[in-house]
């Protein structure tokens, strides 16, 4: 069947579009996936990436389904969120123009309404499953199977619309480039709210949780490194100078993140690490996202070693204290997530350079460039604390409210023997084989393996 291309495609943003698009998806599957495989102990490695791979497909039926709209529609509930409604007919230039988004602050989109839904679907699934990382070990996998649709539909799709859909706190002129408080700061936050209500590991799992696999990993982090040049390279929504800038600025903060852990680690804990030097790595690519393309690369610099600095801090000196100490987050996502974020978040309204133009401006549709105190600009800072403030209470308050809902129909925990035996006990699966046990005939009999009477051989007489 052939589709003639509508009059107001480019197609090498459409291109572009769609390639950022699913470099983010790889960030999901497999990159966290496989990270999560190998940094986990070898008992959940299968889990942790099932609860991956699980979120990663409900999102997508929830995002077509209603959590698109309810992200980038028309109203609902005054500047809050968007009405909720299927995108699942045929799409038209007239209904893609029915979609607000950031109305008034960009040119018109140069690709198909299609292309938007799947940009925008890769972001909402990799929320989910930046969350799981803070739950692995413990929590029901039927409980997340509840949990992540609702989450993503009450949370994610509510914060994007209050940011990026044309919401109360976008008027009130909060930005975030490409999700670092919509996403990470969401996602770290309500992790660490649902490890606190889930409950902690077994103990033996809390004082040996060895990654399984480091290479594997390092594989895993990699893609996600990689995959990163779609998260923010994607996000002026054309394939233009800001978009080239923004994707120097996620690889240099990224790279002064992971040297900056390297060089703490050295000096003060006195032995380097790989799963150490992935910290610095995600720590870097959160803090740059809500700045990549309003900052310059001396800003990218500070991003990255404030964005690594201070998660480094938390993690590795006030873990044992108030409020760290009373939740066990299974892989950290409060520091590598929410506070690496909130950093970024912050620093906008610090060094947002307004030299950088995100969207040039076409026909009526003003130019968007962003200034921050450094510049000239007092008033942006207030607001970003004000964004972070509100997704934080909000996402928190609301985790709190569906995993009790869950509750009533599901456990939250999983059963004695499963948090015992692992994966091995939930799938019969595990993430490889140790041994092969080989059958005992049954008429000889085994030192130390007694053979019933009924089973031995008989005795010569």
């Amino acid at each position: 069947m052939y589709l003639p291309a509508p009059s107001f495609v480019n197609s090498g943003d459409n291109s572009w579009q769609l390639t950022a698009a699913t470099l983010v998806g790889l960030q999901s599957i497999p990159g966290l996936a496989i990270l999560y495989g190998g940094l986990v102990k070898r008992k959940w490695a299968v889990s942790s990436a099932l609860f991956a791979i699980y979120a990663f497909a409900a999102v997508l039926v929830v995002w077509v389904l209603g959590g698109f709209t309810a992200a980038f529609g028309h109203p609902l509930l005054g500047s809050v969120v968007g009405i909720p409604q299927p995108v699942l007919g045929a799409l038209s230039e007239e209904r893609r123009a029915s979609i607000p988004l950031l109305v008034g602050l960009m040119p018109k989109f140069a690709f198909p309404e299609a292309t938007l839904i799947y940009f925008q679907f890769v972001f909402a699934a990799i929320a989910p499953v930046i969350l799981a990382g803070a739950v692995f070990g413990r929590m029901n996998l039927r409980a997340w199977m509840l949990f992540v649709p609702l989450w993503s539909l009450a949370v994610y799709s509510v914060n994007a619309f209050m940011i990026w859909g044309g919401g109360w706190l976008s008027q009130l002129g909060v930005v975030d480039y490409s999700g670092g408080y919509v996403i990470h700061v969401a996602a770290g936050i309500s992790g660490f709210v649902a490890a606190l209500v889930v409950g902690p590991r077994t103990d033996q799992d809390q004082r040996d949780f060895k990654p399984n696999n480091m290479l594997l990993a390092i594989a895993g982090a990699g893609i996600l490194w990689l995959g990163w040049n779609g998260f923010n390279g994607g996000d002026p929504y054309f394939a233009g100078s800001d978009a080239a800038a923004a994707v120097l600025n996620t690889n240099l903060a990224t790279a002064v993140a992971l040297l900056a852990w390297f060089f703490l680690d050295l000096n003060f804990n006195r032995k380097l690490s790989v799963a150490g030097a992935i910290n610095g790595m995600i720590c870097g690519l959160v803090a740059i996202t809500p700045a990549a393309g309003y900052v310059d690369g001396l800003g990218a610099l500070l991003v990255g070693l404030l964005g690594a600095a201070i998660p480094w801090y938390t993690m590795n000196r006030l873990s044992g204290r108030l409020p760290f100490r009373r939740v066990d987050d299974t892989l950290g996502v409060v520091h590598t997530h929410f506070l690496a974020g909130a950093v970024g978040g912050i620093m906008v309204g610090l060094v947002a350079n307004p030299a950088m133009v995100v969207y040039p401006g076409l026909g009526s549709a003003k130019g968007v460039a962003v200034a921050g105190l450094l510049y000239g600009n007092p008033g942006q800072l207030p607001v970003q604390l004000l964004g972070l403030l509100v997704v934080s209470a909000y996402s928190g308050a609301m985790t709190v409210g569906i995993l009790k809902l869950v509750s009533l129909f599901v456990p939250l925990r999983l059963a004695g023997p499963a948090l015992e035996v692992g994966d091995r006990f939930l799938f019969n699966e595990e993430v490889f084989e140790l041994h092969h046990p080989v059958p005992v005939p049954e008429a000889i009999e085994v030192p130390g393996s007694p053979v019933p009477d009924s089973q031995r051989a008989p005795v010569p007489g």
